[in-house]
């Protein structure tokens, strides 16, 4: 039976269809890959199943009593800390523990406990702490409100708010934007563990090829699933293109034969009925289109001026915020052919490295040499929130090139992919990918000879991904490139600098070495963890053991008195039993003795009634306390 139903489903925006009588099924457990290009309808349709908005036609039908989950936009930016907010997603457990506290109802309270304690209520702060660590916050982080955070990290905590809930759907809306690799990884490895069925928008290939078992495919507003990860998807389609493609030959040169006879004879009397055997045969043809592919993305960077070396320096600086130094010491420099990637963990200054090489942060201490001519391009995704939402990307170029004609700002523009319908389009109606392709045009305005990018493939899809490999590739210009996609990083950089512990470092070796050594610094610290809480953990053990072992003397008494007493309850029954057997007894003069026996064999039988209860009844509580231990 299928958890998700998305039939003859039809989505329009603005006048513009989305998708057109589109189908669907996710059966429970799976987890299924989204792609599409930008502006498909990928995050539409997610919006739709959540309930955002109702379908223009068909249908979407989800299981009775299924649980469903969603990343959303932004987790509230208010006092309340990490912790609680994710706890608070669970809106059952919340309203359960408010009417706990107020209802006066004895029946209604022990139908509240029972439920706490089927949905786990009591394991939940620890649940949510898990998730949180995994993404990245420290114990101390997540005590502290939402509202010391930035936008990126609130991001990560409404991804911790879905993940906390373990749904029976996970919706998930390009989940890895905003995290680190460790980070990537570790949630990589939470949805290959998750039990329930997940519907996933990404452009990340790692995560699609590891953690889903189908891709489904937006395009031309139809829904066409593919059995594997995005490689196989990938491999499947070309397939499918290049047998229609030769299907489609094959009935074009077929039908061309045909027509040819009926030209050549169909004024030929002797022919006649022949050529109206093929025309026939004509009209009976299937058609088939070959495949068109929508035209390839194309991004295109000036070409810059060349600078003789080195065209930056920097010496014994310590960077920072005030006063307080974030990265301590560093001495480089950069030349044109430097290709670049910084790796390490969000918070360790990566981006307060970028800043510095961009002038956007002056040092602490040390010097910095710039050549006079040097120009650098530098591109952040949160400069995003910069965009005027109601004006276009040509008034954006318009402003950043004031002295331009207008042929060489479209052509600026249109280097990004951005064609003549986009550039007109206002920003609040461009997609996450669009506005990105507009923050790169702007960037390289310049023709700069540094280009300093901090994460820019988020919200690019997968050929716009590509399309900044192959433009990067081509670049003439040096690249510092930020990025938790390890696919760009193997592409583009030639040599990776880890930023760890107010250092920068040279990495000796390549991404699938930088992910090994993660998941070794991950178990070593993991290791010093569980030792340091094992050698605490012994000691509460042995105290708490000390303070139960006291606290159960008293059942431990009963139970061993009452043992004792049974046991010669026993003997007596058994002496008097076998004394009842003996037939002497019942002799002339002895039937005092009989009725005597048989009462008090009757007493016994009472008495220790009386005591296995009481024995059972003791057991049963020293059991309970040592399952609470």
């Amino acid at each position: 039976m299928s958890l998700l139903v998305i039939s003859d489903l039809t989505l329009r925006i603005a006048g513009r269809t989305l998708l057109d009588h589109a189908d669907l099924s996710i059966e429970p457990g799976r987890k299924v890959g989204l792609v599409g290009r930008n502006g498909a309808g990928k995050s539409t349709l997610l919006g739709a199943i959540a309930g955002d908005s109702a379908p223009d036609g068909g249908e979407i039908r989800l299981s009775s009593r299924a649980r469903m989950a969603r990343v959303k936009q932004e987790a509230p930016a208010d006092g309340a800390s990490l912790l609680e907010t994710v706890l608070a997603g669970d809106a059952e457990r919340t309203a359960l523990l408010n009417e706990a506290e107020t209802s006066t109802d004895p029946v209604r309270i022990g139908e509240i406990h029972e439920r706490l304690t089927a949905i786990q209520a009591d394991s939940a702060p620890a649940r949510a702490g898990s998730v949180l660590a995994g993404l990245g916050f420290s114990a101390e982080a997540q005590r502290r409100p939402v509202s010391d955070f930035s936008g990126g990290w609130r991001m990560r905590v409404s991804l911790a708010t879905a993940l906390f809930l373990e749904p029976d759907l996970l919706l998930l809306d390009e989940p890895t934007n905003h995290l680190d690799l460790e980070a990537t990884l570790w949630l990589e490895g939470w949805l290959t563990r998750f039990a329930g069925a997940a519907l996933i928008v990404s452009h990340d290939r790692g995560l699609l090829d590891s953690c889903v078992d189908a891709i489904a495919h937006l395009d031309k507003g139809k829904l066409s699933l593919t059995p594997g990860g995005y490689e196989n998807f990938v491999r499947i389609r070309t397939e499918q293109a290049l047998q229609q493609a030769r299907a489609a030959e094959r009935i074009a040169a077929q039908r061309a034969h045909m027509q040819s006879f009926v030209d050549r004879f169909r004024a030929k009397a002797t022919k006649a009925r022949q050529a109206q055997a093929r025309l026939k045969a004509l009209e009976k043809l299937p058609v088939i289109e070959s495949v068109v592919e929508d035209a390839p993305t194309r991004f295109a960077f000036p070409e810059p001026e060349q600078l003789a070396p080195p065209m930056f320096t920097a010496n014994r600086v310590s960077l920072g915020y005030g006063g307080a130094p974030v990265l301590s010491n560093l001495s480089f420099r950069l030349d044109m052919e430097d290709r670049i990637a910084l790796l390490g963990a969000n918070g360790n200054g990566k981006s307060t490295l970028a800043k510095l090489i961009a002038g956007r942060l002056e040092p602490l201490s040390g010097t910095v040499d710039r050549n006079s001519r040097l120009k650098i391009g530098y591109f952040a995704q949160h400069q995003a929130e910069e965009l005027v939402l109601h004006q276009t990307p040509i008034d954006h170029m318009e402003r950043a090139l004031p002295k331009a004609l207008p042929p060489v700002v479209r052509a600026q523009l249109a280097r990004f992919g951005l064609d003549a319908d986009r550039a007109e389009t206002p920003v609040k109606d461009l997609s996450g990918g669009e506005k990105a392709r507009l923050l790169l045009a702007l960037a390289t305005r310049d023709a700069p000879q540094l280009l300093i990018l901090d994460e820019p493939t988020n919200h690019l899809d997968l050929d716009a991904r590509d399309a900044l490999v192959r433009a990067l590739s081509e670049f003439e210009g040096a690249v510092l490139l930020i990025s938790h996609d390890p696919h760009l990083v193997e592409m583009v950089a030639d040599r990776l600098w880890l930023v760890a512990d107010g250092k920068v470092t040279p990495f000796e070796g390549d991404m699938a070495d930088y992910r090994r050594w993660l998941i070794e610094q991950n178990r070593a610290t993991n290791r010093t963890k569980q030792d340091t809480q094992a050698q605490a953990s012994r000691k509460d053990d042995r105290r708490e053991r000390a303070e139960a072992r006291k606290a159960q003397a008293p059942l431990r008494k009963i139970i061993k008195d009452t043992e004792a007493a049974l046991g010669k309850l026993a003997t007596e029954r058994a002496k008097i039993e076998a004394t009842l057997a003996d037939p002497a007894l019942y002799s002339e003069g002895k039937a005092n003795d009989v009725t005597r026996l048989n009462t008090r064999l009757a007493a016994i039988g009472k008495e220790q009634a009386e005591l296995e209860e009481r024995w059972l009844e003791a057991e049963a509580e020293l059991e309970n306390a040592a399952v609470e231990d």
